[in-house]
Order: structure tokens, then C-alpha cells, then sequence
């Protein structure tokens, strides 16, 4: 497979939720165009209007999803077939869904799913959140697997930062494309992703949530006059 993104580079999610201050199809194209200036070679968009706008504005190949409640589902990133098809309508280069052991909301498995979106000829990513899951998703024909769950399911190991383990275990054994998402909140964390094997790295607070970056600065000052009380 021909890659749409290229190796070793650098994806930016540009994201916010209703109750965040940027949310809006209008700023997320603004950010991804400001990420497309610095040098990212993709977007990661969340929302049906966002992924329509930000694949009109912006020369850069989108990942998309749908975050989505079901209620008594634990599946929030792309939780059904029909959600899938409608982020790859909105004009996604390539869909992301949530590939870990949970029970889907449609009652379809992980397989039929990928299966029937492959058959559509869509590009599917993978999100998991264990080294099993990332085999697994593999062996279902999905186009690339990413440890963006990994620390957010109850039986994965939650980390302050990247799960850099579980890239190089991946990134060692899988034919399709290994991507590393989560946490990665440094420029250097983001070559020991791709030092540890990532096809590319995608990040996304750290760029595009500045109430976040904010919290960082304040806390830190916090901690200081702490010390000095």
C-alpha cells in the first residue's frame, strides 16, 4: 500500500468538543490551517461539519472520526458502521474507529465492520489500546493501527506520557503502518515515537487545546510559589 501520509511525519488532531472555547467548524479550519503552515503532513478531525470543512479548506489528508455517546456503551471514537460511512462521506481520507475488545453498539464485531468498510474500498485506522488489540485489528485488513486508546480502556496501562512499549512491540511485528498517538506532549516525545518504529506520530493537545498548554504554565507557577510559602 502506497501511504497518503508521509513516513516519519507529523499529524495534527485538531479537535475541540461543544464545551470547549474553540469548538466550531470556522476555528478547527483555521487551526488546521495553521498546522498545515507548520509543517504537519495530516489532520486528524473530529465531527461530520469539521471533517466537510477541513477536507475542502485544507491540502492535507484528513483522519476522521465520530465521537459519539451510546448510552451503556463504552465506544466513544466511531462506535458503528453507520458512523464510519458518514465520516468517510464527509470527505476522510482515511477513518479511525475504536478497534478494542469492547462490545460495539450495533452488535456488529470489529471484522464485519472493517470488513464491509474495506469493501467500500475505505481506508480504515485502527485504534487500540493493547498489543493484542493491534494484532488482532491487523489481521482484519485494516490500513493502519494506532495506540491511540492505549491507558483510556480499564485494562490497558495508563501512562504520564506515550506508550512507547507498546509502539516498539507493535511497530516490530505489524505489516501495515504503526502510528503512536496519546500523550505525546513534547517534540522530543515525539521522535522517541518514531525512533521506537511509528510510521508517523499524530498529536493533539499539546498543539490545538491551549486551555491545556495554559494549565501546564499555571500549574508549574503554582508549584513554585508553593515552594517558596
Amino acid at each position: 500500500m502506497t501511504c497518503i501520509i508521509p513516513d516519519r511525519s507529523l499529524v495534527v488532531s485538531c479537535q475541540a468538543l461543544e464545551d470547549e472555547p474553540l469548538h466550531g467548524s470556522d476555528t478547527m479550519v483555521k487551526m488546521a490551517f495553521a498546522a498545515m503552515q507548520g509543517g504537519a503532513a495530516g489532520i486528524r478531525a473530529n465531527g461530520i461539519e469539521d471533517i466537510k470543512a477541513i477536507s475542502k479548506a485544507v491540502d492535507l489528508p484528513v483522519i476522521g472520526l465520530l465521537k459519539k455517546d451510546y448510552p451503556g456503551n463504552d465506544i466513544y471514537i466511531t462506535p458503528t458502521l453507520e458512523d464510519a460511512l458518514l465520516v468517510s462521506q464527509a470527505g476522510a481520507d482515511i477513518v479511525a474507529l475504536d478497534a478494542t475488545d469492547r462490545v460495539r453498539p450495533d452488535g456488529r464485531s470489529l471484522s464485519e465492520t472493517i470488513g464491509i468498510l474495506k469493501s467500500k474500498g475505505i481506508l480504515v485506522m485502527a485504534d487500540i489500546s493493547t498489543f493484542e488489540e493491534g494484532i488482532k485489528a491487523a489481521s482484519f485488513g485494516v490500513d493502519f493501527v494506532s495506540t491511540t486508546l492505549s491507558g483510556y480502556t480499564p485494562y490497558s496501562k495508563a501512562l504520564d506520557g506515550p506508550d512507547l512499549d507498546l509502539v516498539t512491540k507493535l511497530a516490530n511485528v505489524l505489516d501495515v503502518p504503526l502510528v503512536a498517538e496519546g500523550r505525546i506532549s513534547t517534540p522530543d516525545e515525539a521522535v522517541s515515537a518514531l525512533n521506537a518504529g511509528a510510521y508517523f506520530v499524530v498529536v493533539g493537545g499539546a498543539i490545538t487545546r491551549p486551555q491545556q498548554i495554559t494549565k501546564k504554565f499555571t500549574e508549574k507557577i503554582q508549584e513554585r510559589q508553593a515552594k517558596i510559602l
